[in-house]
């Protein structure tokens, strides 16, 4: 666990933390800053809404305002942005971390990577149905202007949708440079529109006292159960918090969310309940009703954008998600390319961008409407807090240092909070919270099978190695050798690889400088390049052992990899090198059983996903692969 702050010192220093706050504005919080378009009107609408009377409307908004105070304020940006992972945050950063510190105990670590890897499941989940509800509760503010309006809501959604994801091959380094000032006038939007609501009824402001939610609670326990699920919407963006610090760092996250962030949507919360003490009819939309009628269609456009911009920062994690993923083991290599010359974080990853889009807008023609797909919002955000909160709870007691009794007692209450959160939203699975979940049981099916086949290859391929040290024994003089230089990459740099050995019973022949490269990964987000690289000599001006480690947040690039491993002595001619891979698949199943499926699902990930060649971005006319098929 460490610190991570980006800023200087000085004036230097404090220009560069307001930039830092500024972009984390519009990365960090999109997605929980447009929640006040559904959240408050969703506790009064639909199948389970409240009726509409003073004590239900301050009963709500005092959930609201400590809901919020103590899962988003108090465990994420007070505590659980102290546990980054190499300055790096999200769940798979600190299942990394969990792992490494609990791996001298087998059970807990299997445990640890279930929890983390079911919360990277649901998280897909989330990142499909914000773009969906953001978006389609923005435009929706064109039937309060005028109901012509009305039948073009969801064909304006999806095109708008189609433009969000078309436009992510070109990066959004450019368009990132908007997302802060855009962010800024639309956190400014909320508050003056909800400040001009309170000052006409200040009454509003005695829901933040606790015991409206409490006696309300107390009084009507089915009630508070059923409305914790609309509750809960705004918290929904929460998870970023931690997901994306590491590309600005803890503290201008901390300094944008109590500055601007949790200000301005308290009072935009707090005027839609003024408004509906006001006028009961405005619940139909309160948050554009807010608006002076000559304002209304200026803040449709200026939350469409907002909504774009919250959908971004999820399509992101997305891509994020996914590499991270990849580089611990849990889904195969797929092609990831970078959007920005500059910003390692910025990258994009087209199979992820086009299957979102595909289930994005079968979502929008599906449910229609924001308030239907709110009842599927919720259960995989409050799924992934839980899991975050129990991973935090076995980073803390399995650090060296012991936690305070009084942490893990506050870490206790949350966890019980969000419980409540989850059973609450649990209760909408039948109206549309089946979505995410079956989402979520199908990727984490995916990864946890893919992570099984890969180790139990792994292990048969590992029975069968030679070790490296016996290599010279096998070179023997009548073994012909052959001009230039031959790369074997080996996932174990302690045996010899099993594409060589295929290659000498096969060819019979072995290059002149051979060098065995195993591609090291490392529970940290990024290596520097100094502690990049290793060699072993095994014969001198023959035979080499060489290792390149990469964080599970960078992308392998072997030819630069190469290239750093000059300052050890070994250089590469690209037309003189010749690059040999393995590959090992499994066998079809000789007999049906229980679990046959998962086999067939494994060959058919293998099958579909990108050569290794691409993934190390070598060159193709330099690559031999050499296969084996394993029968289990």
């Amino acid at each position: 666990m460490t610190s991570n702050t980006r800023a200087g010192t000085g004036s230097s220093g404090k220009s560069s933390l307001t930039i830092l706050t500024l972009a984390a504005l519009g990365v960090v919080y999109g997605d929980i800053g447009t929640s006040p378009l559904y959240a408050f009107k969703e506790a009064f609408n639909g199948p389970h809404g409240l009726p509409l009377t003073e004590a239900n409307v301050l009963a709500v908004l005092s959930m609201m305002f400590w809901s919020i105070t103590l899962v988003v304020s108090l465990k994420y940006v007070s505590i659980v942005l102290r546990f980054d992972n190499g300055g790096e945050g999200g769940i798979l950063a600190l299942l990394a971390l969990a792992s490494r510190l609990t791996r001298e105990r087998p059970r807990l670590a299997w445990t640890v990577a279930m929890l983390g890897i079911f919360g990277a499941s649901l998280f897909y989940g989330d990142a499909i149905i914000t773009p969906a509800i953001s978006v389609l509760s923005a435009v929706e503010g064109l039937s309060v202007a005028t109901p012509a309006f009305e039948h073009w809501i969801v064909p304006i959604t999806i095109a708008i949708l189609v433009g969000l994801f078309a436009i992510q091959a070109r990066g959004t380094g450019a368009l990132g440079k908007l997302f802060g000032p855009i962010t800024v006038m639309w956190f400014l939007a909320l508050a003056a529109l909800g400040a001009v609501s309170i000052a006409q009824t200040p009454a509003v402001l005695a829901a933040l006292d606790p015991r409206h939610a409490l006696d309300f609670a107390w009084q009507s326990p089915g009630l508070t159960f059923i409305v914790l699920g609309a509750v809960f919407l705004a918290l929904t963006g929460a998870e970023a918090l931690y997901a994306d610090m590491g590309h600005f760092g803890a503290t201008p996250v901390r300094l944008a969310w109590f500055g601007l962030v949790f200000p301005s949507l308290m009072i935009n919360y707090f005027g839609q309940g003024a408004l509906a003490l006001r006028d009961p009819a405005a619940m139909k939309n309160p948050f554009y009703l807010l608006a002076p009628e000559a304002l209304l269609m200026p803040l449709v456009l200026l939350a469409t954008v907002a909504t774009v911009i919250a959908s971004q920062a999820t399509i992101s994690g997305a891509f994020s998600v996914t590499q991270q993923a990849t580089r611990l083991g849990y889904l195969p290599r797929v092609p990831t390319r970078h959007t920005s010359a500059t910003e390692r974080g910025q990258i994009y990853i087209p199979q992820v961008n086009w299957t979102m889009l595909v289930l994005v807008i079968l979502l929008v023609l599906g449910f229609k409407t924001s308030s239907a797909i709110a009842s599927a919002y919720g259960i995989a955000v409050s799924g992934t807090m839980v899991l975050t909160t129990a991973l935090i709870a076995v980073v803390a007691v399995s650090l060296p240092k012991r936690p305070n009794p009084l942490f893990l007692a506050v870490l206790a209450l949350i966890g019980m909070v969000e419980l409540v959160f989850f059973a609450a939203n649990a209760t909408k699975i039948a109206d549309g919270g089946w979505f995410p979940l079956a989402c979520g049981l199908t990727l984490f099916v995916m990864l946890t099978t893919w992570k099984r086949a890969e180790t139990t290859l792994t292990s048969h391929e590992t029975r069968k190695r030679v070790p490296l040290d016996a290599f010279p024994t096998l070179c023997g003089a009548d073994i012909a050798r052959v001009p230039g230089t031959a790369v074997y990459l080996s996932p174990d740099r302690d045996s010899v690889p099993t594409a060589l050995m295929h290659n000498l019973k096969h060819n019979k022949v072995l290059h002149q400088r051979i060098v065995f490269l195993t591609i090291g990964n490392e529970d940290v987000p990024r290596v520097a390049d100094f502690d990049r690289t290793e060699v072993r000599v095994i014969e001198r001006g023959q035979v080499y052992q060489a290792t390149l480690h990469y964080g599970f947040m960078e992308e392998p690039d072997v030819p630069k990899g190469l290239k750093l491993l000059e300052r050890h002595g070994l250089k590469f001619d690209a037309l003189d090198t010749t690059f040999f891979l393995g590959k090992a698949t499994l066998s079809r199943a000789a007999k049906p059983g229980l679990f046959t499926w998962r086999r067939e699902l494994f060959r058919w990930m293998q099958r579909n996903s990108p050569a290794t060649a691409e993934y190390f971005k070598l060159l193709p006319d330099r690559v031999i692969e050499l296969g084996t098929r394993v029968t289990l």
